[in-house]
């Protein structure tokens, strides 16, 4: 497993809408390893879009509030309530902003291995899954921003 260079800041590779995978094999669980090994090793890290990685995939890995999981071609397919978050990006180090993200969120995928699964998340976890999907359409959480914290 290798630890991929985290794109920054104006990188044009996070404005560049990711591509959907067309068959789970190794080289996409590779990828996926190599993401999450890459999540571990970099500090404060919950979560990372292939696209972060340089990579044009629709892929996300979290590891965050107690859940695991590598997410092949994720959308989201139900949102509720409303919250007012705090977030930050590994893609902008030092930057943070509140957003109005929901409060509940529910998104499909493939599993590494191809299956689909459907998860939900709630409070930090929506936000969360909010966060990296719109990654995958090359939308940074500065878009989203109704202010911007010193």
């Amino acid at each position: 497993m290798a630890i991929r260079q985290i794109r920054k800041n104006d990188d044009e590779i996070l404005r560049k809408r990711c591509k959907e995978v067309k068959a789970v094999d190794d080289k996409i669980r590779e990828l996926l390893d190599d993401m999450m090994n890459t999540l571990h090793h970099t500090e404060n890290a919950a979560a990372m879009a292939a696209n972060q990685v340089g990579i044009l995939k629709r892929l996300v890995v979290i590891d965050y509030c107690d859940v695991c999981l590598k997410l092949v071609n994720p959308k989201i397919i139900g949102r509720s309530g409303v919250q007012e978050c705090i977030e930050g990006c590994l893609s902008f180090p030092g930057r943070f902003a509140k957003t109005i993200r929901p409060q509940k969120v529910t998104v499909q995928a493939l599993d590494e291995n191809g299956m689909e699964i459907i998860v939900t998340g709630e409070g930090e976890m929506a936000k969360c899954f909010c966060h990296e999907l719109e990654h995958l359409d090359g939308e940074v959480f500065l878009d989203k921003a109704i202010e911007e914290l010193q």
